[in-house]
């Protein structure tokens, strides 16, 4: 299933959205300038387009600058819990037994560069990507991790799996995007998938930092949920409700214009926000595009075997799909398997083998394929990475491995990253960076670096302050 996060959390379609704003605009039709504003501020329709504060191509690129503003859209594949280093991009076949672990390491199309065994399809396709070994923070706590992970910018409580998300939160880096380029009208800047990221250890569970946080709802990512790969799965925010025909629809539009010639009361301002929102959510339930993006149907069955027929692979197939219409951002978090995800404290080996890495393996090995035959991964970032990684020594109870901040990998690819290399080196147990250090907010500088968001910018969070969008710097060497 889908929805369209409100910030009243009641309305969970476009049309649901669309009656709240009927009933709305006939309840304050006398409203005051101050409760008419305050209104059309109350985002709504969080998770769909508006009109930018800045659009991308506006601004003139320094070319003197390497890699400034060569992605046009950006995929994050979010492996939620914490992927090992050494059982996927950093294996130490040296280490010993205790650390080494079960997997081998394949060479791969990159001289030099060998990664777990288990990812078999994506080692000859080594050469679009550039596996970095040096990602570190000092963080070993899930949620506060994933907030700085996905915003690039240090949670308002740090070192906590204690803190639910909130409004002081930094913007997600779709959310905030969404203010940084033009969209097709009706689709949503900014897409997350299959669910929005919970641990359930955890007060409330959802991590923080998914949302748009200091932006306010109205830049919220459209939440798309449920699993692509079910037969039966359907996107109900793109469904009209029984009896309600297109012509009926066009009805309900003009019925809601001939009602916003009577709101005389409402400002300008407002009036046009309004306006906006609404023609975005009819034009979310009748445009055949967008309905079109999100059809998996239309997608060749080979296809979607190549992408694995799993909650995962259809995800990435469909993000692939969002990214071709025009939606800028997408993010992928891994699903809840009911096992904890990547976050291996025990049966670290027969999880990565059997449930985690040849999912993983398949579907981005698959969009690699396909963004660089479609002529797209010269402009589209994509980055594969969790919240920290493991620590080397092997929990010898149940072979797990624990919490590891402090040395992890992570990949990117296409959007100017240099192909066929490798950033950064961990020492000879893969327990701290000997070589290249490298933060997430430096990770996600890097990320608005490519997408052409210059470091000097701030945005005004819904308060009016001024808040600056970089926490970090970016990595200038990763680009080629």
């Amino acid at each position: 299933m889908i929805f369209l996060p409100a910030s009243s959390g009641t309305c969970t379609s476009a049309l649901g959205h669309l009656r709240a704003a009927e009933r709305l605009r006939a309840r304050h039709a006398t409203m005051n300038r101050r409760v008419a504003l305050s209104a059309g501020a109350a985002g709504m329709f969080s998770g769909l387009s508006f009109s930018p504060t800045w659009a991308g191509d506006a601004v003139a690129v320094p070319s003197q600058v390497p890699g400034f503003g060569k992605a046009k859209r950006c995929l994050l594949l979010f492996m939620w819990g914490g992927p090992s280093q050494l059982d996927t991009f950093d294996p130490k076949p040296n280490a010993p037994s205790e650390v080494r672990g079960e997997f081998g390491a394949i060479p791969t199309a990159t001289p030099g560069l060998q990664i777990c065994e288990h990812f078999r399809n994506l080692a000859p396709l080594t050469n679009l990507v550039t596996v970095i070994r040096s990602l570190n923070h000092d963080d070993p706590a899930h949620l506060s991790s994933a907030h700085t992970a996905m915003t690039g910018q240090l949670p308002p409580v740090n070192k906590s799996d204690d803190e639910p998300p909130s409004r002081d939160d930094s913007p997600q880096l779709g959310a905030l995007l969404s203010k940084f380029r033009d969209v097709p009208l009706g689709l949503p800047a900014s897409v997350t998938m299959p669910w929005k990221t919970f641990h359930p250890a955890a007060p409330g569970g959802e991590s923080p930092g998914q949302s748009a946080g200091w932006l306010g709802p109205v830049a919220d990512p459209m939440l798309v949920t449920g699993d692509p790969n079910l037969s039966n799965w359907s996107v109900p925010a793109l469904q009209l409700l029984d009896g309600l025909d297109t012509q009926r629809l066009d009805h309900r539009r003009a019925l809601l214009a001939s009602i916003d010639r009577q709101q005389q009361a409402l400002t300008d301002l407002a009036t046009l926000g309004m306006t906006t929102q609404q023609e975005q959510a009819f034009r979310l339930l009748s445009s055949h595009q967008i309905r079109n993006a999100f059809d998996l149907s239309a997608e060749d069955p080979a296809t979607r075997d190549r992408y694995g027929r799993n909650i995962h692979g259809q995800c990435v197939l469909l993000a692939r799909r969002l990214l071709e219409h025009g939606v800028p951002f997408v993010s992928v978090n891994w699903h809840n398997d009911g096992q904890n995800f990547w976050d291996t404290h025990g049966n670290n080996f027969k999880r990565l083998k059997h449930d985690l890495i040849p999912p993983s393996d398949q579907a981005l090995a698959a969009v690699l394929t396909d963004l660089q035959d479609r002529g797209m991964l010269e402009d589209t970032l994509v980055v594969w990475v969790g919240e920290f990684g493991r620590r080397p020594q092997i929990t010898t109870s149940n072979a797990g491995r624990e919490h590891h901040p402090f040395c992890y990998s992570g990949l990117m690819a296409g959007g100017g990253i240099k192909g066929g290399s490798i950033y950064g080196a961990s020492d000879e147990i893969a327990k701290f960076p000997s070589d290249n250090p490298m933060s997430p907010r430096d990770l996600v500088a890097t990320m608005l670096h490519a997408l052409g968001v210059p470091s000097g910018t701030t945005l005004n969070d819904f308060t009016g302050r001024p808040r600056g969008l970089y926490g970090g710097n970016p990595v200038l060497p990763l680009f080629g």
